[in-house]
């Protein structure tokens, strides 16, 4: 009796719960599903009487057309229509690549950059000066600076080693020479330009300063050197020290002969170094370098200058001109202690024993004078942080930009017993092509 009922209310149960589900589902079909909204027209611009032209605004067609004889000719839209650039529709001029071939755009510019190092009386660099304690004068004209910077820059060193030295120096220099990628970032750049009779490129343009090919180029670099003997005109060492009947008995050893000259007497030969030639060649390829890399030429010689076509003023001029400073290490006979000094006199008629002073100085560079092996490769270090680690200014020229004339320039510091560097003045170069 009691499972008879149990049964009847699950039947009862169960079939209250399907007549839910079919109502509800009963329910849902009868739901309709809205469609995607239909894409509808734009509304027409209001206020707008006449077609559209793309530059003109909207107007009558007839306003807005001009002849196809006069394409240049201004429209007659009223100042309202315009556009509020107020540009002029005027036709670009059109050119063949005959017409001027490779693009040139010339700048006129008036500012002028000058690296300044400040060192104590010990020789130390001097930081944390600001530009209040600058002033700068342009041909005794206090100018105003625009721009200062204490950041440091990257380098473009363009390494000028002479291989002319004698060789108990040169020997030291070519133990030096890997010392130099030590003393540089990998930020720097550098080339390396030797000279003895003329210029030579070795490393054919710049590469980076921490890059394989550099101990490669460095090791080119080395050379025996150059030993001058005693000149020997006469006597049993001479050329011809066998004579017949007063005449030489090899006639191609007869003095004069195979000089040209009828004097009897054999012309000695000159020394050459050819230093100037060499600052030149670098320079060129340095004036290639972008201006936001420090430019600089670094000099390993003694100094000496004999035999080069350039004259000392005109590649002065064009360091001048292209913003480049010298750098250098004084080594042999102009790095001793008073013969260094005495080599800066030069005496008519004869070799210049060190003119590398001249250009440090016009250029606003540093120099180094040392004798010794581990002399040559701290200065190699020493110079590249002084180089580095400048104060840039940069100030606006009162001269006319295209006036070429010589501006000179005075960097003074408002401190007292502080030693001031920069380049004593320059030439502009007011036309520029980029």
């Amino acid at each position: 009796m009691k499972l008879g009922l149990r049964e009847t209310a699950l039947a009862a149960l169960l079939s209250f719960n399907l007549s839910l589900s079919q109502a509800a589902l009963a329910q849902q079909q009868q739901t309709p599903v809205p469609d995607a909204p239909a894409p509808q027209a734009p509304k027409p611009l209001t206020q707008v009487s006449g077609p559209i032209t793309p530059g003109l605004g909207a107007g009558n067609e007839t306003n807005t057309t001009t002849s196809s004889s006069d394409e240049s000719a201004p429209s007659s839209l009223a100042p309202s229509t315009q556009g509020k650039d107020n540009f002029e529709t005027t036709a670009p001029k059109t050119f063949n690549a005959a017409d001027f071939g490779t693009p040139n755009f010339v700048l006129r510019t008036t500012e002028v950059t000058v690296p300044v190092t400040v060192k104590d009386n010990k020789g130390k660099l001097v930081a944390g000066l600001t530009w209040r304690d600058f002033k700068v004068f342009e041909n005794d004209t206090r100018v105003h600076i625009s721009f200062f910077s204490v950041d440091a820059f990257p380098l473009s060193i363009a390494f000028v080693v002479d291989q002319s030295l004698t060789s108990d120096v040169m020997a030291k220099v070519n133990d030096s020479l890997d010392a130099i990628q030590g003393a540089l970032t990998p930020y720097d750049e550098l080339s390396v330009t030797t000279y003895s009779n003329g210029p030579q490129d070795l490393s054919h343009g710049f590469t980076g300063a921490q890059s394989s090919r550099v101990p490669f180029v460095f090791a080119n670099t080395k050379s025996a050197g150059t030993d001058m003997q005693v000149p020997v005109n006469s006597g049993v060492f001479a050329g011809c020290n066998i004579h017949v009947n007063g005449n030489c008995a090899d006639p191609n050893l007869q003095p004069g002969r195979s000089t040209g000259s009828g004097s009897g007497v054999i012309t000695i030969p000159k020394e050459i170094h050819t230093l100037n030639d060499a600052i030149l060649a670098a320079a060129k390829e340095l004036s290639t370098r972008p201006k936001e890399r420090r430019r600089i030429i670094y000099v390993i010689s003694d100094g000496k200058e004999s035999g080069s076509k350039a004259t000392i003023k005109e590649v002065i001029r064009y360091l001048q001109t292209n913003e480049i400073a010298v750098y250098g290490t004084l080594v042999g006979t102009s790095a001793l202690w008073g013969e260094g000094f005495i080599s800066r006199i030069h005496l008519p008629f004869t070799m210049y024993d060190n003119v590398l002073y001249k250009y440090i100085a016009a250029t606003g560079g540093q120099a180094d004078s040392e004798r010794n092996l581990n002399g040559i490769e701290k200065s190699y270090a020493d110079i590249a942080k002084d180089a580095r680690n400048q104060y840039t200014i940069i100030y606006a020229s009162h001269e006319d930009v295209m006036d070429s004339k010589y501006r000179k320039i005075d960097v003074r510091v408002n401190r007292p017993g502080l030693d001031v560097t920069a380049k004593q003045g320059y030439y502009p170069s007011a036309l520029m092509s980029r």
